[in-house]
């Protein structure tokens, strides 16, 4: 504790049981969290480098932590090791409007980034449902998604380049402010999505794009999954959606049941999808997803070039998830599947819902092929929440029989650990292993998460 008080302001060293309370874990309730000796809360990369010092001549293990948003156990502290809070680092130090691109701190929020750039005229990209009030750091951390993924891709999409301290103090800087850069390893997107294991970014690069025009949104109802899953395919194959998000039924019904907007509880699915093409071209994008739907089997669809009626259109998918918390504990999945696979996860996830007598409502971003299975169980019942646990396995099990992926955009964390090395492969791990232990041989980043 000495040598942290002698690299840090008074302000940047706190010992306080009920802070360190507030500092152990993320949203991912499931999630095993340690107590922590101390958090540190460092204002500069020169204190985050001082930190990482000490910590590596004592071998207390660190957690970097941005503002807790996370949902996987990524950020959990480790017993009697140190919290490394980045809330502190939250300027957005240059923002060039010629360059197209945004250089911040860790700290700085989401939304701050957005607000800065359409102040330019511009737009930065990346929208995490946690997008009001989750850190940069955290989002680059686990390469967070959101609605947008479908045709602007997930963070790291958005990021030229990176400064990042290592585990024995020493600074990299990747990448750089240009949008194509090919020189070297791609370190940048090494890091990205890296969940604090393999070093702690302290600056980002970012790219910003032209404000999109106003949005031309489309609703559509299906009586089958299978024909919500032909829909999606067509879509995708003949247009750039800006956004292409589904609900199953339970989801549906959930959100009716929280906030009744007239939606068809009957329906095997929602569909809802945007163009940003603008004017004419964006209604004509609709037009084609439209045609989609019809041709597909749709029994409803409502489109509007309306920005502000868009918004309610889209209100549904926005409520999904406090719907279903509403219902009870919930244990939120992310998974990822071809898109050819959709309608067979979906068909799974039903399945596995009626055999562990789980309710399970599924919704999420259909365009990816990423879906948030929801399960819904009474955490004060021993059985309930072991069928919830048995639900889960069952669905990662499904996901990769179906050549897909155990997270889209949440991250591993603690919750998907013990999955990863099955959808990796032994000389895949072993390529990550000796990854983790060139860049923090000491293993003291963030230890246990993620491998």
């Amino acid at each position: 504790m000495g040598d942290l008080a002698a690299v840090l302001p008074p302000a940047g060293l706190v010992t306080d049981a009920d802070v360190l309370e507030a500092h152990r874990r993320d949203q991912a309730s499931w999630a095993v969290a340690g107590t922590p000796r101390v958090l540190v809360r460092p204002a500069s990369t020169s204190e985050v480098q001082a930190v990482l010092r000490v910590a590596s001549a004592h071998r207390v293990p660190v957690v970097a932590r941005g503002a807790g948003s996370g949902l996987t156990g990524g950020a959990n502290a480790v017993d009697g090791g140190i919290v490394l809070s980045l809330m502190r680092m939250n300027r957005i130090l240059e923002l060039d409007r010629r360059g197209l691109f945004a250089v911040v701190q860790p700290g700085v929020l989401n939304a701050a980034v957005k607000a800065a750039a359409a102040e330019q005229g511009l737009w930065y990209a990346p929208d995490p449902a946690s997008w009001e009030f989750s850190s940069i750091g955290g989002n680059l951390a686990t390469n967070a998604g959101g609605l947008c993924c479908v045709k602007y891709g997930v963070t790291g999409d958005s990021v030229l380049g990176l400064e990042a301290v290592l585990a024995d103090g020493s600074v990299v800087r990747t990448g750089g402010r240009t949008h194509k850069n090919v020189a070297g390893y791609d370190l940048t997107h090494l890091f990205v999505g890296s969940e604090g294991t393999l070093g702690i970014i302290t600056e980002a690069t970012l790219r910003l794009r032209p404000r999109p025009p106003p949005a031309t949104t489309l609703v559509a109802s299906f009586p089958t999954l299978v024909a919500a899953g032909a829909a999606v395919t067509e879509i995708m194959a003949s247009t750039r959606p800006s956004l292409l998000e589904l609900m199953d039924r339970a989801t549906v019904r959930a959100v009716e049941a929280h906030r009744p907007m007239g939606l068809d509880v009957d329906a095997a699915a929602l569909l809802l999808a945007r163009s940003d093409a603008g004017g004419d071209q964006g209604v004509a994008e609709c037009t084609r997803m439209a045609a989609a739907c019809e041709a597909a089997g749709a029994t409803f669809l409502a489109q509007s070039a309306d920005e502000a009626e868009g918004e309610l259109l889209l209100g549904a998918r926005r409520l999904a998830y406090p719907a279903l918390e509403r219902q009870g504990s919930t244990l939120l999945d992310d998974v990822g599947v071809p898109l050819s696979r959709i309608v067979d996860l979906l068909a799974a996830v039903e399945r596995i819902a009626e055999q562990r007598g789980v309710l399970i409502g599924t919704f999420g971003h259909a365009g990816d092929g990423n879906m948030h299975p929801t399960l819904v169980f009474d955490r004060n019942d021993p059985d309930a929440v072991a069928r919830a646990q048995a639900a889960f396995d069952d669905i990662l099990l499904v996901v990769g029989e179906l050549g897909g992926t155990i997270t889209g955009e949440h991250g591993v964390g603690l919750l998907k650990r013990p999955y990863l090395a099955r959808q990796l492969g032994p000389e895949t791990t072993r390529v990550h292993t000796a990854i983790k232990a060139a860049l923090d041989p000491l293993g003291i980043l963030n230890p246990g998460k993620l491998l």
